[in-house]
């Protein structure tokens, strides 16, 4: 199986290159499809389908080839199993403030429940990579150490944001095929993501084993 891979975490960060990262070879896109075809399995799917992010990033930090990753199931499951469980710390205060101003009619709470959804976030890629270079959940449950990185990912980090959102919103023709293509489209955009999260916070924070 072809596992040669031209854009790897050394590759400047770019649209094109991010765009490419998880098509480029006919291994990466069988790793698309079964991405796709997991997403058939409601939770379950989406889970795994972030353990094989986490595993991807984990083995081109330390010198392998991104593929292939969908192999050891219960650790795909593990790993993203933990990240979604900091997703959730993250955005707890947010949801609390919403439920607050939903429970005792205060409009003006909203804005502050919108506020740290937004932080909470932004603060997510700070612990994404560092959690994939050492596999170390103590990475994960740390809010304000993960802001602290973001800030220090400095305009390249926005950068990946910026890449990011367009190929969220790109993601969204898969609609058009009978809406079966956002299945495709969606993994894609989340391997697009996090190559782009993971480029900089490696590079910045020389994550390489």
């Amino acid at each position: 199986m072809d596992t040669n891979q031209e854009v790897d975490l050394t590759t400047p960060l770019g649209i094109r290159s991010s765009f490419r990262f998880p098509l480029q070879s006919k291994c990466a896109r069988r790793e698309v499809a079964i991405g796709a075809i997991w997403l058939l399995v409601p939770f379950i799917g989406w889970i795994l389908n972030m353990g094989h992010r986490i595993m991807m990033t984990h083995r081109m930090q330390h010198g392998l080839s991104a593929w292939p990753a969908w192999t050891d199931y219960r650790s795909l499951l593990k790993h993203g199993a933990v990240t979604f469980i900091g997703m959730v710390e993250y955005h707890l205060p947010a949801f609390a403030c919403g439920c607050i101003a939903h429970y005792f009619a205060i409009d003006w709470f909203y804005a502050v429940a919108v506020v740290l959804w937004l932080m909470a976030t932004i603060a997510v890629p700070g612990y994404m990579s560092h959690y994939c270079f050492t596999l170390d959940s103590r990475e994960v449950f740390n809010p304000l150490r993960a802001m602290r990185r973001v800030f220090q990912g400095g305009s390249a980090y926005w950068h990946a944001w910026t890449i990011a959102i367009l190929a969220l919103l790109i993601s969204f023709a898969g609609f058009l095929a009978f809406g079966v293509g956002f299945l495709f489209t969606s993994v894609w955009f989340w391997q697009v993501a996090g190559f782009s999260f993971a480029t900089v916070f490696t590079d910045t924070y020389k994550l390489k084993g």
